[in-house]
């Protein structure tokens, strides 16, 4: 059986830099308390002044705000944009920018089904397997 795990390295505004660590049964309830020790630490990710000018900006928003963890698909991603944007988008244009994000590192692809699973890049996660 392979063992999920999990490291976050992190750097504070102040140069200081913190390891997290887990290994084996990594749930999204622990995932979450560990993003709430974060912010009990008052680590965030530095403030970029978010210019959401253009299509790719405002769909890295919609990933990085709604899917920060767990897998996620360009149709998910288009029903978000619409809602929150409130303009049509192409489902094609959609699949193509998050090809880039793919290409650039910034979410990890993988097929599922007919279509292409996407899962942010920011907590590394890599597969041990036993032997």
């Amino acid at each position: 059986m392979a063992r999920k795990r999990i490291r976050i390295d992190l750097e504070d505004s102040e140069g200081a830099k913190y390891n997290f660590s887990l290994e084996g049964n990594v749930t999204r309830e622990k995932m979450l308390k560990i993003f709430e020790l974060m912010d009990l630490m008052n680590i965030e990710e530095q403030d970029e002044v978010t210019q959401l000018d253009s299509i790719g900006a405002k769909l890295w928003n919609i990933v990085d705000k709604h899917y920060p963890i767990g897998k996620f698909t360009s149709s998910m991603v288009l029903e978000k944009y619409e809602d929150e944007y409130g303009e049509p988008i192409k489902l094609s244009v959609i699949s193509t920018y998050l090809s880039r994000f793919a290409t650039k590192g910034r979410v990890a692809r993988e097929r599922q089904g007919k279509e292409w699973a996407y899962q942010v890049l920011k907590v590394a996660q890599r597969e041990r397997n036993s032997t």
